[in-house]
């Protein structure tokens, strides 16, 4: 056997050539044939007793080709793990003709993609923003509202009075469709709110959506569900054609209400449940700016490490590995996102192997167990250990193992990034909480 390795110019692309011999894989055919008589059942013949030569006859082609592809793959990888080289997805067999009935030596050869090494940037060679994120008055009345609504009692009635919600359909005036369902708040109309008061199931209401909300884009796109490119367009008169009117009670501040937020007697007293809800909430924002840092971390090494790929092989592996489901045509279109999300599986890995990150056992079942308590708003107890790790166990054997490799990647891709912050500069940046939505909105 011959194996050779020729780089193209840019040294990125390769050809691995294989070339065999009778004798390479000659004896391990014949052993496969002499396997198969003792096995086969061929009438006129017992079993065990079939000729060597009958099943060479009927089967030697196929066994020839399963053993040399079988040979194939274990010299291709072989060669691969003792030259060391970085290789792009797995290798592409380049189409040749073969011709198994006659050929006694055979040159294979596959198209290989190489990776590149690279440098990662000097540490603090990167600096990045952290918001320090504030509660401002604003955005606390409207988490107390949105609890009063959501824990409020709702009714149904026939009319709409000032302040109901009205669930139906809109529509821009004369546009084909039914619309877009939505459920509209009449309380945070800053305009024509006064056309919805009696409103009934099955009225068609004519108004100016852009006035409704004193043309703040951001609002027509929460309430509507359009994107916020959608909600800038927004001109002229619109129809809502209803389906149902919502009143919500709100629902009163009491024990009844602390524990169907927090769980049973967390919480005991307005004041603490004031103090909770803050917490919260600021939680939220905080792990909301360490995901947007998150995201600058990753932008800035992508930014700051030159990495060539091979992309003539790069875009041919995706059309083979996505076989059905991508075509070239939007391989095209959306190289630079497969090209982005290489580069960076590339650093992320430099970045494990540069710094030995490891993920244990423990810890793969310690996140587990807490998502499963985070799921039921419940907090570990020694009673409770035993029952929870055995739930958290048998959702990681599930699906042949795979929710155990999803919480590998997911706490492996923390590490990563907590271990790049430490080694860029990060500014804080103080900002209202009203302030970071409508900064990172759409």
């Amino acid at each position: 056997m011959d194996i050779t390795l020729d780089k193209q110019d840019d040294q990125l692309h390769a050809i691995l050539t294989v070339n065999l011999t009778e004798a390479d894989y000659a004896s391990a055919v014949e052993s496969k044939l002499k396997e198969y008589s003792k096995k086969a059942q061929i009438k006129g013949f017992r079993p065990g007793k079939v000729p060597v030569t009958l099943v060479r006859k009927m089967y030697g082609k196929g066994i020839l080709v399963d053993e040399i592809n079988e040979l194939l793959g274990k010299s291709v990888d072989g060669y691969i793990k003792e030259n060391n080289l970085r290789i792009l997805g797995e290798p592409l067999p380049v189409a040749s003709d073969i011709d198994f009935d006659n050929q006694k030596d055979y040159s294979f050869q596959f198209e290989l993609g190489l990776l590149p090494d690279f440098e990662l940037p000097a540490d603090q060679a990167i600096t990045v923003d952290r918001h320090k994120v504030t509660l401002d008055e604003n955005t606390k009345n409207e988490t107390y509202e949105q609890l009063e609504r959501q824990f409020g009692e709702t009714t149904e009635p026939e009319a709409a009075e000032a302040g109901d919600y009205l669930v139906g359909r809109l529509r821009k005036e004369g546009e084909e469709g039914e619309g877009r369902l939505l459920m509209l708040p009449t309380n945070k109309m800053k305009a024509e709110a006064d056309k919805f008061v009696g409103a009934k199931p099955e009225d068609v209401i004519t108004f100016d959506l852009k006035t409704a909300f004193d043309g703040d884009a951001k609002a027509i796109a929460n309430f509507t569900g359009m994107s916020r490119e959608e909600a800038d367009a927004v001109e002229g008169p619109y129809t809502l054609t209803v389906e149902k009117v919502q009143r919500t009670a709100p629902a009163e501040f009491n024990q009844e209400l602390f524990d169907k937020v927090f769980g049973k007697d967390i919480v005991t007293s307005k004041e603490d449940f004031d103090a909770k809800v803050t917490e919260t909430v600021m939680e939220n924002y905080d792990r909301e700016a360490d995901n947007l840092m998150n995201r600058q971390i990753i932008d800035k090494m992508l930014e700051n490490v030159t990495i060539e790929l091979p992309k003539e092989f790069f875009k041919k592996w995706l059309v083979r590995a996505n076989e059905g489901k991508l075509t070239p045509e939007q391989i095209e279109e959306h190289y630079d996102d497969y090209a982005k999300e290489l580069k960076w599986s590339m650093i992320r890995n430099k970045v494990v192997e540069a710094n030995q990150l490891k993920v244990s056992n423990e810890e793969i079942v310690d996140r587990t167990m807490q998502k499963i308590l985070g799921q039921f708003n419940m907090e570990m107890t020694p009673e409770l250990e035993e029952s929870v790790r055995g739930f958290a166990d048998n959702f990681l054997r599930q699906e042949n193992g795979k929710n155990y490799v999803q919480e590998y990647e997911a706490i492996l891709a923390e590490k990563v990034l907590e271990n790049l912050r430490g080694k860029v500069v990060v500014n804080d940046n103080e900002i209202t909480a009203e302030d970071f939505r409508n900064q990172n909105a759409g």
